[in-house]
């Protein structure tokens, strides 16, 4: 296929909770340089119908802008794949190396996957729902992202790419489902890495687990001689539901390179609060910052963060994404307190601590029990990483529990 111009509207359908097939939710236009949205009227008649997402697009008839700093609401672009998706996409399109801005955003929602994350996707059509997908392997799926990267992409390698177009990030990775009906991403090592990424974050998100951290299972296995990390999908059902998410990123109104110099940890958690209903997310947030902290997971931005949203309120999604980093960044992406406290290291995270609702000997505890998990829990897990004895020395002390992350702070 050869990409033209951009489409200048797609129809968006949602999967609303407790359901297991899409309805029509609204129609999503360009108008100059931003994108536009507005709910359709059957939409709004419907007795169960909610917003996508109320402080972006509260349930009115109107056509909608983009919040200020935005040229298409968050909420709808969270369903879009990242770079690696995109650049499937472009690929696909005969436009390598072309952009999102440069394809148009609506050509990239209209031409990534349907089964991707959340419970949204984009249609050419506001009455017929045509999934787009194609079914493939582990090793189709792990064959075709070398190529794309090597630039010997085939049609047939080609077409079981799009199962790459689901998801975000910009590392190689896929959806699949497995023989038994269950949902996976799965996320390649390539030839080109230059550590054993794939398998440190077995090891990470392994750890995290053991921790206390709600995260989902995952599973190391083998495609082409190399590893892959298998990660179930929390955003699906067994019985078929799809569930929706919000992106950190979007919870605090940003895009992605405003979202880099001004997000915090703090301010998300502001918003879960104030529509939470439950226990508070402070605790739990906090045990993220800190374990991520612990094993120099960097990359902890804003998109690698969600909430669920089922209309009535947010409760966050099992951390994801726990991926150790080269050991050489001293910050991690967000504030972790107020105001432009960064510092990976317990100090600052003990400092902040009372705006995760947690007093000094509390956050001192939890410091203390993620970092003796580490030290306790280390080798076993890397053994089940299949990390040799080489590799997790090049770990051990530059990624997980870097020195610079300091004495464990007692109260």
């Amino acid at each position: 296929m050869i990409w033209t111009s951009e489409p200048q509207t797609a129809f968006a359908w949602v999967w609303l909770p407790s359901q297991v097939d899409p309805v029509p939710a609204g129609v999503l236009r360009k108008s100059g340089s931003e994108y536009e949205f507005r709910y359709g009227t059957s939409y709004l008649q419907r007795d169960d119908a909610m917003s996508l997402f109320p402080p972006e697009l509260p349930l009115l008839r109107d056509w909608q802008s983009p919040r200020d700093g935005l040229t298409i609401p968050g909420v709808l672009w969270d369903a879009s794949p990242d770079g690696w998706g995109q650049r499937i996409i472009a690929d696909r399109l005969g436009r390598p190396g072309s952009t999102h801005d440069e394809l148009g955003k609506i050509t990239i929602l209209l031409e990534s996957g349907s089964n991707r994350i959340g419970a949204l996707d984009f249609q050419a059509s506001a009455t017929e729902y045509i999934p787009r997908g194609e079914s493939a392997t582990l090793d189709e799926l792990h064959a075709a992202a070398e190529a794309l990267q090597a630039g010997t992409l085939n049609p047939e390698l080609r077409r079981a790419l799009v199962g790459g177009t689901l998801v975000g990030g910009a590392r190689p990775k896929a959806a699949l489902v497995d023989d038994n009906g269950r949902q996976w991403i799965a996320k390649f090592s390539m030839s080109t890495d230059p550590y054993p990424i794939v398998r440190s974050e077995a090891l990470a998100m392994d750890l995290a687990r053991r921790a206390g951290i709600r995260v989902p299972e995952t599973r190391l296995v083998r495609s082409l001689g190399r590893e892959v990390l298998l990660v179930e999908r929390f955003d699906r059902t067994p019985d078929g539901q799809r569930r929706h998410i919000v992106s950190g990123l979007t919870l605090l109104g940003y895009d992605t390179l405003i979202g880099a110099r001004y997000s915090s940890y703090p301010d998300m958690l502001d918003v879960l609060r104030q529509n939470s209903v439950g226990a508070d997310p402070g605790r739990e947030l906090f045990e993220r910052i800190v374990f991520n902290v612990a094993v120099g997971n960097d990359d902890d931005h804003a998109r690698n963060h969600s909430a669920f949203w089922d209309g009535l309120s947010l409760e966050l999604t099992p951390a994801y994404d726990i991926s150790p980093g080269n050991g050489t960044s001293e910050h991690q992406a967000m504030d972790i307190g107020r105001p432009g406290e960064r510092g990976s290291d317990w100090r600052t995270c003990l400092h902040a601590a009372e705006l995760y609702g947690l007093g000094r000997g509390e956050a001192s505890g939890i410091i203390e029990r993620i970092d003796s998990v580490i030290r306790d829990e280390f080798d076993d897990a890397a053994d089940a990483a299949e990390l040799s004895a080489g590799e997790r020395k090049n770990l051990w002390g530059l990624q997980f529990l870097n020195e610079r992350v300091g004495r464990i702070p007692y109260p």
